[in-house]
């Protein structure tokens, strides 16, 4: 409850509203000082969304053709739609624009602050805590950072920060009506739609609505349980028409296998759910996948005191909190934000943990509050005073390092800074047409030749994607990111990137007599583990009498790999076709080059061979052709 007198409500004085102001207008300048080349250049994702927000935009279709789709395809994975359609609503005013899409980015961020800090006020009744608590959350590390990317999460903290307002407010009622509940459905949707971490967390915080019981009958909670559960009806349809497209990203990104036990899964999910509270990783060195927002690691992303203070705030809310749902629905929110987190393979994986600071920041409030109510005691007085300046400090200190690394070169090229001028100025200077566009599957690099010349107001048929089986035309200029390309005379590279022409004979068909070749193994292991994955360096010589050309793309037909059986002691095949290793570039008639091969030991202990043979894509092994392979004999165990 807010209090009223002079000397607790002393924003209401016109020195106190002024440095309120100062505070908002300060931070303001903060967050978009720079914003145009702090990061330097465009993340892939960011491209990614911003193309198709304006696609959105003026078309009304995605890159892919599809009319207001529900998830955005892109890259194998499809991406959550709350963010695509603000950005495409703002270049339906603007046009398309990076600088636009980080402010919309910062200006998210931002409110989110806003958002926390008004919580606070509501939370406390006191207006010098919600103005700290405003100032901690906007000079917060892991906040700003996300402030300054376009990507999908950019909304999150802002709709946690929303809901936990919302929250607060139906907290007080003995009954919620209808439109309460639809409020925090309309929130817990948003939440469900804005990240795919909020396909699991979001359910979480609908359970956790329980805790109200004691103030709520089931009924009102039952409510948003419904709205909620309809306003979910229009993903499980597009999941049902999209199999797997709402599940394949985890799919790569999780340790769970078909082969891993029950012990094996809880034991993952314990350690990393310990690591992602751990002190020394949000306060000192920071997230160790910091590449997709180029966040400075080892300077932590929550400030010393505001960490310090979370945890005070624990122990204020459990000695006298306890009973109250509301501090323990927080305290429920800080422990599920790590769920959705701890059943990937990474550590502390920031974005992944968006709501995190929010619910660290709120918990701040009891101690604030605490800190305040005993300044007449000295101790705790210098107690407030040192941790109000030690947040600004290590604030400034933060935005220092953070602007000092501006425009290092590890930032320039994440954000592929030199594309614009190094490699696609270049390519449009070529006579030749079309451009032909080659991607890694993990570098889909075509999307940055999308953006950019959507911002020159190039029409996009000048370029032609190529699929990962297609090669690219004799005399064609490329732009590509994969690492072999035989065919392909370098004009510009800026990695990952190169600018190429292609020359040169495509592969071909070769004969029985130009199947010759003799293998080496380096070191084979005599002995191995059941599934266990090892790689294996073979030297491979060419004993034919023509060169044998390296591969295109992808599994083209026609491409020639290094590759194993696994045969048991009589010779019989027990794996056929296990692992392959393409050749890497051009082999000459008795040259040699050393591949690397990947294989996978049987899952059935006992004493195998393992045979290493070469083949040509749908033509044939060169065994079958009366070359000789190389058999090794291991011992599974």
């Amino acid at each position: 409850m807010v209090e009223h007198d002079g000397k607790q409500n002393f924003l209401s004085s016109r020195g106190w509203m002024l440095l309120l102001a100062s505070i908002l207008f300060l931070t303001a300048v903060l967050y978009v000082a720079g914003i145009r080349h702090n990061p330097p250049g465009y993340y892939i994702d960011e491209s990614s969304i911003s193309f198709n927000a304006h696609l959105i935009a003026h078309t009304g279709k995605d890159e892919h053709g599809e009319s207001f789709p529900l998830f955005f395809r892109a890259f194998g994975e499809y991406k959550n739609p709350v963010y695509i359609y603000l950005l495409a609503a703002v270049y339906r005013i603007t046009g398309p624009s990076p600088t636009t899409a980080r402010l919309l980015s910062a200006l998210l961020l931002y409110l989110a602050s806003l958002a926390i800090g008004l919580l606070a006020l509501r939370l406390s009744g006191r207006r010098e805590v919600a103005v700290i608590v405003l100032l901690t959350a906007l000079l917060t590390p892991w906040l700003f950072e996300l402030s300054r990317v376009v990507l999908e999460l950019a909304v999150y903290p802002l709709i946690v920060a929303l809901f936990l307002l919302n929250l607060h407010r139906v907290s007080k009622l003995s009954r919620w009506s209808w439109l309460d509940a639809s409020v925090i459905a309309l929130l817990l949707a948003l939440l469900t739609y804005s990240y795919s971490i909020g396909r699991l967390f979001a359910p979480l915080l609908a359970m956790g609505l329980l805790f109200f019981l004691a103030r709520v009958k089931l009924h009102s909670i039952g409510r948003v349980w419904l709205l909620y559960a309809l306003l979910l009806v229009p993903l499980f349809i597009f999941n049902w028409r999209h199999p797997n497209a709402l599940t394949g990203r985890f799919q790569i990104i999780t340790y769970s296998t078909a082969d891993s036990t029950y012990p094996q899964l809880v034991w993952e999910f314990v350690k990393h759910y310990v690591d992602n509270f751990n002190p020394w990783r949000m306060v000192v060195k920071g997230d160790p996948n910091n590449r997709q927002i180029a966040a400075i690691y080892g300077l932590g992303q929550i400030l010393a005191a505001t960490f310090a203070l979370a945890v005070f705030g624990l122990v204020i809310i459990w000695r006298e909190r306890r009973s109250d749902p509301w501090w323990c629905f927080v305290v429920y929110g800080l422990a599920m934000c790590a769920m959705p987190a701890s059943l990937t393979k990474d550590y502390f994986h920031i974005l992944r943990l968006a709501p995190m600071p929010v619910f660290i920041v709120v918990l701040c409030v009891p101690a604030f509050g605490w800190l305040l109510a005993h300044q007449p005691q000295r101790a705790w007085r210098l107690a407030f005073i040192a941790a109000v300046t030690l947040t600004l400090l290590q604030g400034a200190l933060f935005q220092w390092q953070y602007r000092a690394h501006g425009r290092s070169p590890g930032r320039a090229h994440l954000f592929d800074a030199d594309y614009p001028a190094k490699i696609l100025a270049p390519a449009l200077a070529q006579p030749s047409r079309p451009i032909y566009l080659a991607d890694a599957e993990p570098i889909p690099g075509y999307i940055q030749a999308f953006w950019y010349s959507t911002l020159e107001h190039r029409s996009l048929e000048v370029f032609q994607k190529l699929t990962p089986d297609q090669p690219a035309p004799a005399g064609s200029v490329v732009i590509t990111t994969e690492n072999i390309r035989p065919r392909c005379v370098a004009l510009v590279q800026v990695e990952p990137y190169t600018l190429c022409r292609m020359n040169g004979e495509p592969q071909r068909q070769l004969t029985p007599g130009m199947m010759r070749v003799e293998l080496r193994a380096i070191n084979p292991p005599a002995i191995a583990k059941v599934k266990e994955k090892i790689s294996l360096r073979v030297l491979v010589t060419n004993r034919s009498d023509v060169t044998w050309l390296a591969r295109e793309r992808g599994a083209a037909p026609l491409q020639l790999y290094l590759a194993n059986h696994w045969l048991n002691q009589s010779g019989r095949d027990v794996i056929h076709d296990d692992g392959r290793a393409p050749l890497i570039r051009n082999l000459n008639p008795g040259e040699t080059v050393e591949l690397e091969l990947v294989v996978n030991a049987p899952k059935v202990s006992g004493d195998y061979l393992l045979e290493l043979d070469m083949l040509q894509e749908g033509v044939a092994w060169f065994a079958m052709q009366g070359s000789a392979t190389v058999r090794i004999p291991v011992k599974v165990e």
